[in-house]
C-alpha cells in the first residue's frame, strides 16, 4: 500500500530540484510531500514543527533556499534567515525527532581559486553573500542533526522554473549573437540526475552521514555550455542565434563574484553510493523536448 511506503518531505516545493524530485521515475518508491514556503516556511519553526507533527516523515530534503546569487548582495539579512537560520530550524526539528535530513548546498561555498577540483575535504572561502550564507547553513545542518546528508550541486539546470538553459534558449530564438562568460569553469548539473542521486542515497540502509559533491561530469565555460545548448537547440527548431561570443568575467559585471573554477570532485559519493557523475547531452536533449512549444518559436 502506498502508506506502507518511506515518508519523504520536501521543504522549497515550487523549486527545480522539488518539482525533479516530485516528477522523477524513481519517486514511486516513496510517499512524497512536497511543501511551497506557503504551506513550510524554514525560517519559522514553529511552522517546520507543525508539518514535521503533521505528516510524520521519515525523510525531509531540505531544496528551500535564497538563490539570487546578485541580490543576495544587497539583501543579506534575508540570505541569511533563509539559508543559515533556515537550515539551522530544520536541523534542529530533524534532530529532534530523529528524521534523516537532506540538506542542498552549493560549490559557491569555494573561492574557485583552486587548481583543481575541490573534494569534500577542501578549504571553504566564499566570495559572495550567497556563498557565505549556504556554508553558515552547511554549519549549522552539522552541529544540529547527526542524521544528515549534506549535498553540494553545481549550476543547477532543468525544465522547470528559471536557469541558464532555458535562458540561452530563449535568446537563440531572439538575439543573431550572443556574448557568453567564458572564463568561468563549472559543472552544470540536470536537477533530475541530482533527484536520481538523492533517491539512491534513500534507498541505501547502511548509508553514510557526511557531506558529498555531486555534478555532472564534463566541467565546461559557460560559454562551452551555452554553444552546446544552441547546438541542442537547432535540432528542435530553427534558431536566430548564429554566433556566441567568448567574454571575459570583467565585461559581464555582476553584483556578486563568481567563483572562477568551482568544479567538483565527486570521488567520495561514487566510493560511497556507487552514484556516477552523469553528462549533459541526454539531459538538454530531456529539456528541448519538454520545455513549453513557445521557447522553441
Amino acid at each position: 500500500m502506498r502508506n506502507s511506503l518511506p515518508k519523504v518531505l520536501i521543504t522549497g516545493g515550487r523549486g527545480q530540484l522539488a518539482n525533479a524530485l516530485l516528477y522523477h521515475p524513481h519517486a514511486f518508491a516513496f510517499y512524497l510531500i512536497v511543501m511551497s514556503r506557503d504551506e513550510l516556511d524554514i525560517t519559522e519553526p514553529e511552522s517546520i514543527k507543525l508539518a514535521l507533527e503533521t505528516h510524520n516523515p521519515d525523510f525531509v530534503i531540505n531544496t528551500a533556499a535564497y538563490t539570487a546569487v546578485d541580490k543576495a548582495e544587497s539583501d543579506e539579512d534575508q540570505a541569511l534567515l533563509v539559508n543559515h537560520i533556515g537550515a539551522r530550524n530544520v536541523a534542529d526539528a530533524c534532530a529532534e525527532r530523529n528524521i534523516i535530513l537532506v540538506h542542498l548546498s552549493t560549490d559557491y561555498v569555494f573561492d574557485g581559486a583552486a587548481p583543481i577540483p575541490y573534494t569534500e575535504e577542501s578549504a571553504t572561502a566564499p566570495i559572495n553573500i550567497y556563498g557565505q550564507s549556504k556554508l553558515l547553513g552547511e554549519q549549522a545542518v552539522r552541529e544540529s542533526c547527526e542524521k544528515h546528508i549534506i549535498l553540494r550541486v553545481s549550476g543547477v539546470f532543468s525544465e522547470y522554473g528559471t536557469n541558464f538553459v532555458k535562458s540561452i534558449v530563449r535568446q537563440s530564438h531572439e538575439k543573431a549573437e550572443l556574448s557568453v562568460v567564458a572564463d568561468q569553469i563549472t559543472c552544470p548539473t540536470y536537477a533530475g540526475d541530482i533527484a536520481e542521486a538523492i533517491y539512491k542515497i534513500l534507498a541505501t540502509e547502511d548509508r553514510i552521514y557526511s557531506t558529498y559533491h555531486f555534478c555532472s561530469k564534463d566541467p565546461v565555460s559557460w560559454h562551452q555550455f551555452a554553444v552546446s545548448i544552441i547546438a541542442e537547440a537547432e535540432t528542435f527548431a530553427p534558431i536566430k542565434t548564429q554566433k556566441v561570443l567568448p567574454i571575459s568575467a570583467v565585461d559581464y559585471p555582476t553584483a556578486a563574484k563568481r567563483p572562477a573554477y568551482s568544479v567538483l570532485n565527486c570521488d567520495k559519493i561514487r566510493f560511497t553510493y556507487g552514484i556516477e557523475q552523469p553528462g549533459t547531452q541526454k539531459a538538454l536533449q530531456t529539456i528541448l523536448s519538454l520545455i513549453p512549444e513557445k521557447t522553441h518559436a
